[in-house]
């Protein structure tokens, strides 16, 4: 099977024209944080014919295909089975000390949506994983089946914003006695049954609760809170740093993070800005970019996607 068939990479051209510049040097190093299949990792290779690239991902299953797409590359990469907060570890490993510029496209990848027995949409029914490394951690049934009605209600607010969080908090609690909540079907009728008809047809009861779901089970922004600060570390001077987020979460903590990294630490009233308060990073793009109209037409799943980049323009004093 090709996979360029199964898998799209979402703003791929914008993604190699943002790095571009960062890849001069003799053997530039690139991690991809989030390898996926490899789809944003073989066009970066084949571009740029010198790019040594470290490509991470807790996910086994994804690993294993890239390896297999990447192969006519294997003498540049080095995989790593890890999430991406573990990349100083991953480099420290690999005798890397600085990097030329890194990836991190967010989210749940297309393998995983389109594997049904990870149990991450809501549209099929199958077991309540939601694990984006099946070989350690929790499952969203553990979660279901564990965690009290407060807890419940604390994980669909904040990383699901959902609104009838303690509605749907009760109605999980209620229904878990009665039998354990380990497919998604059952879930999903056990949301329909607690929204009021009214809103009904305003989406899909389940969306935000899955998402809240999966964000909880696999750590996602306590280990991006950790990563995109490390990942910036890393870079030389002159290297960049592209994010593509896909949900708001994601990308308010990915604003804030650069905002505070391209912004003067100097004390007010300072005539003139000491080098030691000037910004370390500065913004390449203008509030978060969008895929254009064509791109969401081509692939839906390019929809949400919100990219920001970075660049180091000096060293920390």
């Amino acid at each position: 099977m090709d996979l360029r068939d199964i898998h799209t990479p979402v703003m791929l051209e914008r993604y190699l024209e943002l790095l571009a510049p960062a890849l001069r040097a003799d053997a530039p190093v690139v991690v991809d944080a989030t390898l996926g299949m490899g789809g944003h990792a073989e066009a970066l290779l084949e571009r740029h014919p010198r790019v040594r690239l470290v490509g991470l991902d807790r996910d086994t299953d994804a690993l294993a295909i890239a390896a297999e797409r990447l192969a006519p590359f294997a003498d540049r990469v080095i995989f790593v089975h890890t999430v991406y907060d573990g990349l100083p570890a991953a480099l420290a490993a690999n005798g890397i000390a600085r990097i030329d510029g890194a990836l991190f496209d967010l989210g749940v990848s297309s393998l995983q949506l389109d594997e049904v027995d990870r149990g991450f949409a809501y549209a099929r029914d199958a077991p309540l994983d939601m694990r984006m490394d099946q070989s350690a951690g929790v499952t969203a049934a553990d979660v279901l089946a564990g965690y009290g009605e407060g807890d419940l209600r604390r994980i669909f607010e904040r990383y699901g914003e959902e609104k009838l969080a303690g509605r749907y908090a009760r109605a999980i609690v209620a229904a878990r006695a009665d039998a354990p909540i380990d497919r998604s079907g059952r879930l999903v009728d056990i949301l329909q049954a607690a929204t009021p008809a009214a809103l009904l047809n305003a989406g899909h009861p389940a969306k935000r609760v899955f998402q809240a779901l999966r964000v909880e089970v696999n750590s996602e922004l306590s280990v991006l809170e950790r990563a995109i600060p490390s990942a910036l570390d890393a870079l030389r001077v002159g290297g960049r740093l592209v994010v593509m987020s896909y949900q708001s979460l994601e990308d308010r903590l990915v604003k804030r993070v650069f905002a505070e990294a391209s912004t003067s630490t100097a004390p007010r009233g300072l005539p003139v800005e000491l080098e030691e308060f000037a910004p370390r990073f500065r913004l390449l793009v203008k509030g978060a970019e969008q895929a254009s109209d064509a791109e969401r037409a081509r692939n839906p799943r390019s929809a949400p996607v919100r990219l920001r980049a970075v660049e180091r323009i000096r060293d920390a004093a």
